[in-house]
């Protein structure tokens, strides 16, 4: 079960319910995958809104990775999500939020 106080969320990924959160090493392994320098580089990459397949596939599998499950992104690939696009842009949306908040207006 997920612990929203450690940024925890919990969503349906390969027919089961997993718990996915972005540690520091998550995050540090979201740096490098996508190329983006650092954190304020990685929130800047996600504030725009627009967003790749690539992208969500490196965000739900750190956070499936920080979280303890052993699974690749290659294998990640291969699982259903619950929602199917919309639901995997909505597991990577809230992860987000869990591990940076809500956004500044």
């Amino acid at each position: 079960m997920a612990n929203p106080q450690r940024g925890e969320i919990e969503a349906m990924i390969g027919g089961e319910a997993r718990v996915l959160c972005l540690t520091l090493g998550a995050l540090g392994e979201l740096e490098a995958r996508l190329q983006a320098g650092d954190l304020v580089g990685l929130s800047e990459r996600f504030a725009g809104g627009r967003i790749s397949a690539r992208d969500l596939t490196a965000i739900i599998g750190a956070g499936l990775r920080g979280a303890g499950n052993a699974i690749s992104d290659d294998d990640l690939a291969r699982m259903a999500i619950e929602g199917g696009l919309r639901g995997a842009a909505e597991v990577a949306a809230r992860l987000l939020k869990a591990t940076f908040g809500e956004a500044e207006q």
